[in-house]
């Protein structure tokens, strides 16, 4: 029988009207962040955004999230290739997993491909600790294309 997850999506407040449609899809064809469930059924029981700088959703999404099931917690890829991408994602990850003891990672669907571009150009994720937060959410220049 194949393994369920139960997850849980926090998006960036600037990108409050989104509808999910690029993480909804990632989801479906196992890409970015979730290639980790491929062999699992997964079920989202929590979307919402962090409520804008410095977050003060952060620490109430999360206990309903955990309420409904979530075993994990997504920082969606919006957190992450922003214009500036978040100042405080790594304290979030940090928070969630001492606060609530689950599982939290870095992306949802594939990083754009305009999005690659512009940071590669501007420096943004030079640092060791941003090569380990794209890193799920990395995929081929197609795939990325494709998210653009």
């Amino acid at each position: 029988m194949e393994e369920k997850r139960k997850i849980g999506i926090i998006i960036c407040d600037r990108y409050r009207r989104c509808a999910g449609g690029k993480c909804f899809r990632s989801l479906r064809k196992r890409d970015g962040a979730f290639k980790r469930y491929k062999d699992m059924e997964v079920e989202v029981v929590g979307y919402t955004t962090c409520d804008g700088c410095p977050g003060g959703n952060i620490e109430y999404a999360v206990e309903e999230m955990k309420k409904n099931g979530a075993g994990v917690i997504h920082l969606a890829t919006g957190l992450i290739v922003g214009y500036p991408p978040c100042p405080y994602i790594t304290y979030f990850y940090d928070f969630i997993k001492l606060r609530y003891d689950i599982e939290v990672v870095y992306g949802t669907h594939p990083i754009p491909q305009k999005y690659f571009i512009m940071h590669d150009q501007l420096g943004t994720w030079d640092g060791s600790d941003w090569q380990k937060i794209i890193q799920p959410t990395l995929e081929d220049e197609d795939t990325r294309l494709s998210y653009d």
